[in-house]
């Protein structure tokens, strides 16, 4: 890794900057490509994502890059630096996929992207006065890898983060939903179906009546507020009461306090099920709870400058106020920290994320241009945070706010 000086005065010194993270970009363009195909052939899922973590690993290893894995007590979190200055620039890259739909969700693409704008941000981070961090956050579909390392210190320092994230539109600030998966497990009694029916307690009547209580309750929801999921366990045989059933359920809502609303009467609709069959049960949380995004106003619009001049056209900001991505724990980094989540669109056709037809989509040319693009912005943003004087010091102050330095 070599570092590469720039001219002066600020206007100039942005200039060389952009292009300087451009042709990096470009330079790295093969690699780029082989790690995010090398990732989508190989799907991994939460907190197992070990081939994908070395993979990213090994690329900035051998480009300079300090790398310390495990981390954050997490076997596939990862964290490379390069650079010293003052100010801590985290770029999160994701690499976990789908059960059965792979990499549906194009994490793939966000590894490849983060990786690209470190590189070309290490070649120049000390004259940026920055110091560059790529965070490998495994789980996120579930698991909550973010909130996680967030909780553990890995964030602590930095003073912006970001992230770039593929879908069917190009969407700068982007809203989520705060989300919580619960897990709910009855217990009844096993009997012969036809010999002894009186004797069984069916766990599968429970959560039968939990279901209808959910579905009867989804009229009276609150705007925003969704709640979907699946059953896990049904029985053994039908010929047997079944005794064990159980079903996980994303619940998701504007804000936290709205979801806490949501989860209430959600575990009273558990309940009745319980309550109706005479079975036991338990609700256990899966993962952390999501938090909604906040992405930070100033960070958001240095991107959409960048995205444009890259020839992007993404919603303008009336039309993206109104496209809710689902969840994601990159919400608890915003609450935290300046940060972004923007999209990067794909020439998907009429496919969306988590479909089968996405998860194609995400090993194309059209999947390519937008990991170097995605790069180029992210790259491009951080130069702006850190030649802009004001901002500068607005991103130091609010980590000497989070660790109570005056």
């Amino acid at each position: 890794m070599r570092t590469t000086p720039l001219p002066r005065p600020d206007a100039e010194r942005s200039a060389a900057a952009h292009a300087h993270c451009r042709a990096s970009v470009q330079r790295h363009e093969a690699e780029l490509g082989e790690l995010s195909r090398s990732i989508h052939a190989e799907p991994e899922l939460a907190f197992a994502e070990h081939r994908s973590a070395a993979k990213v690993a090994d690329l900035l290893a051998r480009h300079g890059f300090t790398v310390r894995t495990p981390v954050a007590d997490l076997d596939t979190a990862l964290v490379a630096e390069a650079g010293s200055g003052e100010v801590v620039v985290g770029i999160c890259a994701e690499y976990d996929a789908l059960p059965e739909v792979g990499h549906a969700c194009g994490h793939n693409v966000i590894a490849a992207a983060g990786v690209g704008a470190a590189l070309a941000l290490a070649e120049i981070a000390d004259d940026l006065g920055v110091t560059v961090r790529l965070i490998g956050t495994p789980a996120e579909e579930t698991g909550g890898g973010k909130v996680l390392m967030l909780e553990r210190g890995v964030f602590d320092d930095v003073a912006l983060a970001m992230m770039v994230h593929p879908g069917p539109e190009e969407v700068c600030r982007p809203a989520s939903l705060a989300i919580t998966d619960l897990e709910v497990r009855y217990t009844g009694r096993e009997a012969h179906a036809a010999a002894a029916p009186e004797l069984g307690r069916n766990a599968a009547d429970a959560l039968t009546v939990a279901q209808v209580a959910i579905g009867l309750l989804r009229q009276h929801l609150e705007p925003r507020q969704m709640v979907h999921g699946i059953v896990t366990a049904g029985g053994a045989a039908p010929n047997i009461v079944p005794a064990h059933t159980a079903a996980v359920y994303n619940l998701r809502a504007a804000e936290a306090r709205s979801l806490q609303r949501l989860e209430n009467r959600i575990r009273a609709c558990f309940e009745a099920g319980a309550t109706a069959t005479g079975c036991e049960h338990e609700v256990v949380q899966i993962s952390p709870v999501y938090a909604e995004l906040s992405p930070d106003g100033w960070l958001s619009e240095a991107y959409r400058r960048a995205i444009t001049e890259l020839g992007r056209e993404p919603l303008d900001r009336g039309e993206e106020q109104g496209r809710v991505i689902g969840s994601t724990d990159m919400g608890n980094v915003t609450q935290a920290l300046p940060a972004i989540h923007p999209m990067i669109a794909l020439d998907c056709g009429d496919a969306v994320n988590h479909q089968a037809e996405f998860a194609a989509a995400c090993a194309t040319p059209a999947a390519d241009r937008a990991v170097l693009d995605g790069a180029v912005a992210m790259a491009w943003t951080a130069v702006a945070a850190a030649l802009d004087g004001a901002q500068r010091d607005r991103l130091l102050a609010a980590v000497r706010d989070r660790s109570g330095r005056s």
